[in-house]
């Protein structure tokens, strides 16, 4: 009985973060419009190179994936949630420069709760939707997309938590920088996938990539460190009512129960 009831309290609290968060596609930022680098803005042969660049991540982590959240409901359930918080969260789209758009990532929590690898696979199912459901950036262009959120930026936030973890810094900070700057490098490479294909005519690529990085800074900052606050609020819900699951993948300890 205790299992069940266990299960049941992770679910209901999965729909309600899940319809808040969906509540927030519609009502808090606009979607029409906006996208991620967009079908056929980038040349067929990086296109190739970025979708060739993600395909090592993508199989260690659907391979990680079996591992972890294949013998325990309740841990598959927070994979789920991870799941749903990117794909929501990477929804809510402010136009930002042409062929592209500032969002969220939501990849920070899912990249403290299953590691890098695993957020890859999130990462690209999630673009794969969105693309393919929304007109959400695009088929062609889904490598570099995936390159950007799913590789690099949880590859940045997971080094950012482990450097922080090492230091001790406590938990709730070191959740809110890791997020924060997972966020912000996403669009870092973002800026050097378009200032590679879209070199200016005379300046070249360097001041390419310098133009799309502030012209990214000027919303993506603000939405970097809100997604790094929700992702610390989102996380102590979790850790509140999924401790155990937490302790199992081996994220929260004794003491760091106590605090939350």
């Amino acid at each position: 009985m205790k299992l069940g009831e266990s299960m049941k309290k992770n679910a209901t609290l999965s729909v309600k973060i899940i319809a808040f968060l969906g509540v927030l596609i519609f009502t808090v930022m606009p979607v029409a419009n906006a996208m991620h680098i967009m079908e056929g803005y980038l040349s067929p042969k990086w296109c190739i190179i970025w979708g060739i660049l993600v395909l090592p991540f993508l199989i260690k982590g659907s391979l990680n994936v079996k591992k972890v959240v294949s013998d325990d409901q309740r841990i598959k359930l927070l994979f789920a949630m991870a799941g749903a918080f990117i794909f929501i969260l990477s929804a809510l789209k402010l136009p930002s420069f042409t062929g592209t758009s500032s969002h969220p990532t939501g990849i920070g929590l899912s990249t403290i709760l299953f590691g890098p690898a695993i957020t890859t696979v999130l990462g690209v199912i999630v673009l794969l939707f969105q693309a393919l459901l929304l007109a959400h950036g695009g088929i062609s262009t889904l490598g570099a997309n995936s390159f950007a959120m799913a590789v690099m930026g949880p590859l940045m936030a997971y080094g950012v938590y482990k450097i922080l973890q090492k230091i001790k810094i406590p938990q709730n900070i070191n959740i809110f920088f890791s997020a924060t700057v997972g966020d912000l490098f996403t669009y870092c490479i973002t800026a050097i996938q378009l200032g590679i294909d879209h070199p200016l005519e005379y300046d070249g690529i360097f001041a390419s990539i310098e133009r799309y990085l502030g012209v990214f800074a000027i919303t993506q900052i603000p939405i970097a460190i809100a997604e790094g606050i929700l992702t610390v609020l989102i996380f102590n819900v979790i850790a509140k009512y999924s401790s155990k699951e937490l302790g199992k993948l081996g994220i929260l300890n004794n003491s760091e129960e106590a605090e939350l």
